[in-house]
């Protein structure tokens, strides 16, 4: 039997959960480790998302309070693209089920259905048998996004698009937190495929620090060749007994000299670790938590920059959010300079 690692990441930026998927996707084919598939559940900040062979009107919205689930799987021992799907229907239904609603399937759409609306969506892509992407269920979605779309291309004004939520509060019931709702789909995704369940936390907690300068202006730091030669704001791992804020005060001055307050932007997210940024090809995924802060440094400051880094520059914000590899932080990085300037800052 094959295992399915579960990673419940929290919120993971949409073009990092694709990066994600696709490093995943590498570490399956390669056996490493071996017989091991992974399930990734998190939350994406609003977003609207067009399939690969879908015209307009068919799209996916992904927002908080909606779980998404990409499974990572192998599907060489049952390669049946049918059965694959109607397991993570099966998973939504039966996560229903622990809540009393009665959910089941549509006859011409897919994803898991209260009456006429849609509670959960699916929607897969396999290469060599391997799957990426899967389902969203919704928990406390805020359903007025959908409005502004097709959900999935059903444009039959008949159907529509509820929540667990809107559910048990029609019903006169509690709703639980998302965290519960999570363990419960992990736990009916890992029956419904036949695997052996493993957890798996993050690897590594990190923190990173965007430094804001004179005029704006945020401080990037480029580095060595031998440890990836890519720009960043500060970043690093937090040290045994360590906080957050310490490791990122910490961080702040052994890379830049800096000694100031760090304030917290309020935004934590994960991503994994690409090993070509680091010059190495494959291996098993690596996940960072990562919590961002900003720092305001006094006028006139030079940075001495540390040995891991061969370079640094000022840069206007979106001329700093150009040169960055993560999604997450040029999250960062638009916070950072919106909290130093008093600016609002974009989604």
């Amino acid at each position: 039997m094959r295992t399915l690692l579960v990673h419940r990441l929290g919120r993971v930026e949409y073009e990092d959960g694709l990066a994600l998927m696709r490093l995943a996707g590498d570490a399956v084919r390669a056996e490493l480790p071996p017989a091991t598939d992974h399930l990734f559940l998190l939350e994406h900040p609003p977003v609207v998302t067009l399939g690969r062979s879908a015209g307009r009107a068919h799209v996916t919205y992904h927002g908080p309070g909606q779980i998404v689930g990409y499974p990572v799987v192998d599907l060489n021992d049952r390669p049946d693209v049918r059965r694959y799907v109607a397991a993570l229907e099966e998973a939504m239904i039966r996560t229903c089920a622990d809540y009393g609603i009665e959910a089941g399937r549509h006859e011409e759409h897919r994803g898991a259905w209260v009456g006429r609306k849609k509670i959960g969506a699916v929607g897969v892509h396999l290469a060599r048998w391997v799957t990426s992407h899967g389902f969203a269920f919704n928990v406390r979605t805020d359903l007025s996004h959908f409005q502004v779309i097709v959900p999935c291309g059903i444009a039959d004004p008949r159907l529509g698009v509820t929540s667990l939520e809107a559910e048990l509060r029609e019903r006169g019931r509690a709703v639980p937190e998302l965290s519960e709702v999570e363990e419960r789909l992990a736990v009916h995704v890992v029956d419904a495929l036949g695997r052996a369940r493993a957890d798996a936390p993050p690897e590594l907690r990190t923190v990173s620090v965007v430094p804001v300068a004179d005029h704006g202006r945020v401080l990037l730091l480029r580095r060595t060749a031998a440890r990836g030669g890519f720009w960043q704001p500060v970043t690093g791992r937090l040290e045994p007994g360590e906080s957050p804020a310490q490791a990122a005060r910490r961080e702040l001055q052994e890379e830049t000299g800096a000694e100031v307050e760090v304030v917290p932007l309020g935004y934590r997210h994960a991503f994994a670790l690409d090993p070509a940024v680091l010059g190495r090809t494959g291996g098993p995924v690596r996940i960072c938590d990562e919590t961002a802060f900003a720092a305001r440094l006094p006028s006139g400051f030079s940075a001495r920059i540390s040995d891991e880094h061969e370079e640094h520059v000022l840069l206007a914000p979106e001329e700093a959010v150009a040169r960055l590899r993560y999604a997450g932080l040029r999250k960062a990085v638009r916070l950072a300079t919106a909290t130093t300037t008093g600016r609002s800052s974009r989604p």
